[in-house]
Parts: C-alpha cells; sequence; structure tokens
C-alpha cells in the first residue's frame, strides 16, 4: 500500500522530482569536483599533457631540421651537378676551338 502511494505521488510530481534530482546532482558534482583527490589527479593529468606537448614540439623541430637539411643537401648537389657540367661544356668548347686552328 505504502509502495502504491509513493508512485502515485511521483507519477503526480514527476516534474518537481526530476528538479530535486537534477539540483541533488548538482551539489554531490559540486562536492566532488571540489575534492582534493579529483584536483590532484586533474592536475597531474594536465601535467602529464603538456609534458607530451613539449616532447612532440622537440621532435617535430628535429623533423624540420633533418628535412631543412636534406633539402639544402639536395640543392647543394644539383648546383654541384650543374657546376660539372658547365665546367664539361667548357673543356669541350676550348678542344673544339683549338682542333680549329
Amino acid at each position: 500500500m505504502v509502495h502504491r502511494k509513493i508512485v502515485d505521488f511521483a507519477t503526480e510530481h514527476r516534474h518537481a522530482l526530476i528538479f530535486a534530482a537534477g539540483i541533488a546532482t548538482a551539489v554531490v558534482g559540486k562536492k566532488i569536483l571540489e575534492s582534493d583527490a579529483v584536483k590532484e589527479a586533474t592536475t597531474n593529468a594536465v601535467a602529464g599533457v603538456i609534458s607530451v606537448k613539449k616532447d612532440a614540439e622537440e621532435k617535430v623541430d628535429e623533423i624540420k631540421k633533418d628535412a631543412e637539411a636534406i633539402a639544402c643537401a639536395e640543392e647543394c648537389e644539383e648546383e654541384k651537378v650543374e657546376i660539372e657540367v658547365e665546367e664539361v661544356e667548357e673543356k669541350t668548347s676550348k678542344k673544339s676551338k683549338k682542333s680549329k686552328k
């Protein structure tokens, strides 16, 4: 009989009970978030994220330096090939001039 009265009351005042449950959830959530254990856990999590970020930035810098070194090496190699080609052309042109004389 008591159970039936509780169910009838709950169905009749459903919105008021939902509102009260929301307030209770907010109060309990606030207490949980203010606890020292949660503060320590979140602080450690943020410190871990910052550490990972720094490591990632260092790796990106290393990759950039390696890529620049490779690009520079390729450019230097191209210039070296161009210089060699020019030298060979000059030598052949000198030989051809001597042979024409």
